[in-house]
């Protein structure tokens, strides 16, 4: 662990008592209290200083290590968090989060692998304040469940689709083929979120807009762009403008608007990356020249809306679009959350269809609608971050709805354990 302490220079200058760093010595926290934290823009530095610290002391309490890789992550300290978390993995592969009310209905057994937060679904975020206890289970990378299982009532695969998780997906299938619990979002079915396979998998639905997207390697673009091809010649029905980003990128990391030959050439020069999921740009803004993002979360096929980010920019994340800024946005978000059956009734035939077709039990949806009224889907996902953390006195509106959310969550694992 000394190796890792000069990454983390500054004195702290926390009063956190002694009782306080106990409780992440001995329970595992999850990553609710952090991504709360920062949303509340609390300085999460000095914890993770204290954590690490105590850690320092005590490299063997892998619970301890666990939160202490949550905390340096949530602060943006990738490298040495995810170093962390390896050390903590080496020690114990399951960490329990309790629910906060107990006695618990049941207890959940949450698939994970190990890495950045954004590999696996974050539920926990979602089940808080609730009486589901959650069992974070990090598969090995060869797949294998050492025994003993972890007693639980029901499992649930919350790792995402990702070139480097397909070998995993692919070895939990045949293990989980005959299970002896109800499974949530089955392993083999979680290869229909990748973005190019999905959007195959949406195409031919009326009413449903999601732009076939090609995987292409830099060199197949770069050649064409110096041979002065069109763009069409290597991305089939595709043309300028379209938007790129690196094969693996999350949260818009180096994903561009490209216009032209010239700008394609920039980009490739720019990011260092060996392929790229490439499709054709849709401009999605209305007539007030803004751009409306909503997330919606299909819960055993019913849409829930999470929120709506609204931007004068294409590329819109809710955390930067304005919303705390800005009332009015947030009047409008309201408004739309509110009347969010509308939306259901325009968009029934593309909301059932994706999930007739995907079959998973749990899924986001990045999406807008367009100008002709059409469903524009981004991105389906299963590892979406949804809560009910936003400050109430900004979003007094919020909490309710995302209570529908929360208990059409609950509700669905407690039917699925109910015998039949």
């Amino acid at each position: 662990m000394d190796r890792h302490k000069s990454v983390m220079t500054q004195k702290s200058n926390t009063d956190m008592q002694q009782d306080e760093i106990s409780t992440y010595s001995k329970n595992f926290q999850g990553l609710a209290p952090f991504a709360r934290a920062n949303l509340a823009s609390v300085n999460l530095l000095p914890l993770a200083q204290d954590l690490l610290t105590s850690a320092t002391e005590d490299n063997t309490n892998a619970t301890l290590l666990m939160n202490l890789s949550l905390a340096l992550q949530s602060l943006g300290q990738h490298d040495l968090g995810i170093a962390i978390q390896a050390e903590a993995l080496s020690i114990k592969r399951v960490y329990d989060l309790t629910a906060k009310h107990q006695p618990a209905k049941l207890r959940l057994l949450l698939l994970c692998v190990a890495g950045d937060i954004a590999e696996n679904t974050p539920i926990d975020c979602l089940l808080e304040d609730t009486d589901i206890d959650i069992i974070f289970y990090y598969v090995s990378n060869d797949g294998a469940l050492s025994s003993p299982i972890p007693e639980h009532d029901l499992l649930m695969v919350g790792i995402c689709e990702s070139d480097e998780n397909a070998a995993l997906l692919r070895a939990l299938t045949p293990a989980l083929s005959d299970w002896q619990k109800p499974i949530i979002n089955h392993s083999e079915r979680i290869v229909n979120t990748g973005r190019k396979v999905a959007s195959l998998l949406l195409q031919g639905v009326a009413g449903l807009l999601m732009p076939s997207t090609l995987r292409l390697t830099h060199s197949t673009l770069a050649n064409a762009m110096q041979e002065n091809l069109p763009l069409s010649h290597v991305a089939k029905n595709t043309d300028f403008p379209i938007i790129i980003r690196p094969l693996g990128s999350h949260a818009g990391h180096d994903l561009e608007r490209i216009n032209n030959h010239q700008e394609l050439g920039d980009y490739l020069a720019r990011i260092n990356a060996s392929a790229f999921f490439v499709s054709r740009f849709i401009d999605y803004s209305a007539q007030d020249g803004l751009f409306r993002k909503l997330r919606v979360m299909l819960i055993d096929g019913k849409p829930y809306i999470a929120h709506l980010a609204i931007s004068s920019h294409w590329m819109i994340h809710y955390v930067n679009a304005g919303m705390y800024e800005d009332a009015q946005k947030r009047e409008e978000e309201k408004v739309m959350m509110e009347n969010f059956d509308a939306f259901v009734a325009r968009h029934k035939t593309a909301l059932e269809a994706i999930y007739q077709r995907t079959k998973l039990d749990y899924l986001g949806l990045d999406c807008a609608e367009t100008s002709d009224g059409q469903l524009l889907i981004f991105e389906i996902d299963h590892v979406m971050v949804v809560h009910d953390m936003d400050p109430p006195d900004l979003f007094p509106y919020k909490h309710d709805i995302m209570l529908k959310a929360k208990n059409a969550f609950r509700a669905m694992l407690i039917q699925r354990c109910e015998p039949h």
